[in-house]
């Protein structure tokens, strides 16, 4: 069973149908939407600040989910996927977001909905990325606009291949 703390009278939510892997850890102020998963080695801390994640997302393995101190906040909307070994540190992600494995997203950065964020990447601080488009690199830069059917279609795919991924362990 996932390591689910309470901090500060903060204990974790979590919405119908959620996965969470054995040794995944989740703590505080979090409030997890419906047929999410939390993969094996995530660790949402929200011990310093809220972390609110809405429905059908997926936070793979080794994911790090963290906040600033009274000074930043972590919302994730919708179908959203958090690839394997990726920090969340204070940001806004939007729906229908691929978050590439290896990438960091910082504080008051805020992913708009429909992107994606390649492998590796780092959102700086207070970076806006915007809708419909493809950001990589070190730090991210938009490489490319994408047409909003072509990302709905692979991101929606991820998202529902987790769920049944999740499944296959329940």
């Amino acid at each position: 069973m996932a390591l689910i703390k309470t901090v500060n009278k903060y204990s974790p939510v979590f919405g119908d149908n959620c996965y969470l892997a054995e040794n995944a850890t989740i703590i505080g102020d979090v409030i997890i939407g419906n047929d999410c998963s939390i993969w094996f080695n995530a660790v949402i801390r929200g011990d310093v600040n809220s972390i609110r994640i809405g429905n059908k997302v997926n936070i793979q393995d080794g994911a790090v989910l963290h906040c600033l101190y009274k000074k930043s906040k972590i919302n994730i909307g919708n179908n959203v996927s958090v690839g394997h070994n990726v920090i969340i540190h204070g940001a806004t992600i939007k729906n229908n977001v691929l978050i590439g494995m290896g990438a960091t997203i910082l504080d008051h950065a805020v992913i708009d909905s429909n992107c994606i964020v390649a492998a590796g990447s780092v959102v700086l601080p207070g970076t806006k990325v915007e809708s419909d488009s493809i950001y990589a690199g070190v730090p991210a830069k938009k490489v490319k606009k994408i047409d909003p059917s072509q990302s709905a279609e692979m991101i929606e795919k991820i998202a529902e291949n987790y769920l049944m991924y999740a499944d296959w362990l329940k």
